[in-house]
């Protein structure tokens, strides 16, 4: 079976998607999530039973669609965004409000700045360790075609929006692991990337992390506090790679006045396994 979640990724003005389905429900169901995203007016055209006697071609537009179809079609759409319409591009680093969170995210800005980091490539596996909302597996998978990734996150309501996330922002199979690492880590298959998102300083995690990592790999972690800090820096003195801080701030209001207000600056160790 295929989901149709898998679509949210490709959404995107004037693109034309040709897509295999599982049975009659696909099209509707790609109907609806066309329409919640704000691309009501795409034309869906169900090509059905090609080049069989009863073959059958019929189009509707996503926010109208009431076609009696069978099971075996495929799908083509046309994308048609309405006015106001988010872009939700592959490029990583979505609005913050693409994701379901309760504010500990990985914020848009040093998202994208840890995923160039990561540089995510066809078929790669990522292990986020400290997944939180799961912004950063979601984006390494939307990125590269095939890309996996496993989400490591020992909250319950956190585990929950990341499967909502990854369901919304066209990443279904995103892998969820329940648990407390670096035991959660044992067993699981090799990564090619991991991102350290939580209990940077725990030497333990670390030592999972980079010891389960391959050859070659790339190892990023980012820091806010000064513990986590000083443990970065004393990583990059024993493995080399870079550091590197990032200060951002944002407009903000101050009375009748606007103003940058600074946000807290993370500190960004990136390193390749040797």
């Amino acid at each position: 079976a295929r989901p149709p979640e898998l679509i949210q990724s490709h959404i995107a003005p004037g693109n034309r998607i040709l897509a295999l389905t599982t049975d009659a429900g696909t099209a509707p169901h790609v109907a609806r999530l066309l329409t919640e995203r704000g691309y009501g007016r795409s034309l869906l055209t169900v090509l059905e039973n090609l080049d069989a006697p009863d073959e059958r071609i019929q189009s509707a537009e996503a926010r109208a669609f009431d076609l009696a179809i069978g099971d075996f079609y495929v799908l083509a759409i046309d994308c048609v965004a309405d006015p106001g319409a988010e872009l939700l591009p592959p490029v990583p680093g979505l609005p913050d409000d693409a994701f379901v969170s309760d504010g500990q995210l990985t914020k848009r800005e040093v998202r994208a700045a840890t995923l160039a980091k990561l540089a995510p490539y066809p078929g790669a596996l990522l292990w986020d360790v400290g997944a939180g909302c799961g912004s950063i597996a979601i984006e390494w998978m939307r990125a590269a075609r095939d890309a996996r990734a496993i989400a490591f996150e020992r909250e319950g309501e956190r585990l929950q929006m990341i499967s909502v996330n990854a369901g919304r922002l066209g990443v279904p199979s995103l892998r969820i692991e329940n648990g407390d690492a670096p035991d959660s880590l044992i067993g699981m298959p090799v990564p090619d990337a991991i991102f350290i998102g939580g209990a940077v300083a725990n030497e333990a995690l670390f030592h999972a992390c980079w010891t389960a990592l391959r050859p070659g790999g790339r190892l990023v972690a980012n820091a806010v506090t000064l513990d986590a800090e000083q443990s970065i820096i004393a990583r990059q003195s024993r493995f080399g790679g870079d550091l590197v801080r990032i200060d951002i701030a944002a407009l903000d209001n101050i009375g009748g006045y606007r103003a940058l207000r600074p946000r807290q600056p993370v500190t960004q160790w990136s390193v390749s396994k040797p």
